[in-house]
């Protein structure tokens, strides 16, 4: 397709965690040879060792929960049964606290995929799990009560069980990803999913934009695809992409490869292992759905 010969907004690239940068336009033209993407200053969380905090400092050892002073009332509704600790860990909390909670639900087989360090919809089902074997209140917040009795029944997480290395597992897919050729997308565990007629053909670990630049949910479909892409907003490689909403396009990113989820995309879909993608690549056709979903 003539796709050098169109002005095109293609303009996606990596950008550190809460930056404030905006994804936009410009025409997009194909180079087979571009410059690196910048490194950064943040680690690698998927590095070994490497275990930064929700402000971007590494700490000196793992990840501790502190325990929150109890309160007055706290006390006395111990009397009476019921919980009346603050929640300190919720739906929407992102850091490390959070990672340590989900790997250690995952050693006791309430939750079943790869600690991601967010709080969401998944891990608070998982939550609920324990919290019902343990007799507690469902609340799928995690009280005081609720991460001592998770500390007596699980062990510290190793460095592999917070940061393994295997790909998360697949949310459930929306219904508008059941018919079809559909690159089906969840935001809430950070997958893709290649999917024909409802069967998973692939998956693979993706990344999306920060809050200033969100990666617009909802259907869409392949609008045209490029295997060598350089970003004239950014100019840096996008390869592999494949657009589906303006700019925003699924791609390879060195960036997502080597710092992992510490940084973010100016909006587009960010995909770290290039072979997978690059078979990927060659099966998806102009005019496949795409689905962005929570």
């Amino acid at each position: 397709m003539a796709a050098a010969s169109v002005a095109l907004v293609a303009g996606c690239t990596a950008q550190a965690a809460g930056t404030g940068s905006t994804g936009g336009g410009g025409s997009a033209s194909p180079s087979s040879s571009s410059p690196a993407e910048p490194s950064a200053s943040a680690s690698d969380p998927s590095a070994p060792g490497a275990s930064p905090t929700a402000d971007g400092k590494a700490p000196s050892s793992s990840p501790t929960f502190p325990t929150p002073e109890p309160s007055d009332s706290a006390s006395a509704s111990a009397s009476t049964g019921t919980p009346a600790s603050p929640a300190v860990l919720k739906d929407g909390d992102e850091n490390e606290r959070v990672r340590e909670l989900q790997a250690r639900l995952r050693q006791l087989g309430v939750f079943d995929r790869a600690p991601t360090g967010f709080y969401g919809t998944m891990t608070a089902g998982a939550v609920k799990a324990f919290q019902k074997k343990q007799g507690l209140p469902g609340t799928g917040t995690v009280d005081e009560t609720t991460w001592q009795r998770l500390l007596g029944a699980s062990r510290k997480p190793t460095a592999d069980e917070l940061k393994p290395s295997t790909t998360n597992a697949l949310d459930a897919p929306a219904p508008a990803c059941l018919t079809g050729r559909v690159l089906c997308i969840s935001k809430e565990s950070r997958t893709l999913a290649w999917m024909i007629d409802g069967k998973v053909v692939s998956s693979m670990d993706v990344r999306f934009g920060s809050e200033n630049t969100p990666t617009r949910e909802g259907t869409f479909s392949v609008g045209w695809k490029a295997r060598e892409w350089t970003s004239t907003i950014y100019h840096t490689p996008m390869p592999y992409a494949m657009f589906f909403s303006g700019g925003q396009a699924v791609h390879y990113s060195s960036d997502f490869a080597a710092r992992g989820y510490a940084g973010a995309s100016h909006g587009c879909v960010n995909v770290r292992d290039r072979a997978k993608l690059a078979t990927l690549f060659d099966q998806v056709k102009v005019g496949d759905k795409v689905v962005v979903h929570w």
